[in-house]
């Protein structure tokens, strides 16, 4: 929000923000410096961590009971869009690293998981949406609760 500061010239308050004003600002520098100053709790953060580790799991233990099955794209796809809304960068690196997997085999598997219908496409950049499909499909998995270490 912008609000106009104390004392500020009456003719500057009527008038508002200029576009050259405007131009001078750097929004995406702005949202990285929130993010590095640790904008989001300590919890929030462990709360990522614990659902991030929790769909790795499932996701490492559906692969190695059935391939690609639906549960596992499902699984995968929950985890990218967990990475995707934290605001992380480098997603695939990650997701293949948590998961023990090549990047591109990792990226094959989105892939797949967008034609099966459990993972919507953002048009030029990373993310997407979870679909109906793969929201009752995680719903139906046993989730395990890591145990915290302190």
């Amino acid at each position: 929000m912008i609000e106009a500061t104390e004392g500020a010239p009456g003719r500057d308050v009527r008038r508002g923000i200029s576009t050259a004003v405007l131009r001078d600002f750097d929004l995406v520098r702005a949202v990285e410096s929130a993010k590095a100053a640790g904008i989001g709790t300590d919890e929030q953060q462990h709360e990522l961590a614990i659902k991030l580790s929790s769909l790795a799991n499932a996701a490492k233990a559906l692969f190695a009971e059935g391939g690609l099955s639906e549960k596992y794209l499902a699984a995968l796809a929950a985890m990218y869009t967990t990475v995707a809304d934290s605001g992380s960068k480098a997603l695939v690196p990650l997701l293949a690293e948590r998961l023990g997997r090549p990047e591109q085999t990792v990226k094959t598997h989105l892939k797949r998981s967008r034609r099966n219908g459990l993972l919507t496409a953002v048009a030029g950049k990373a993310g997407g949406e979870l679909t109906d499909k793969a929201v009752q499909i995680i719903a139906t998995l046993d989730l395990d609760q890591p145990e915290e270490t302190s």
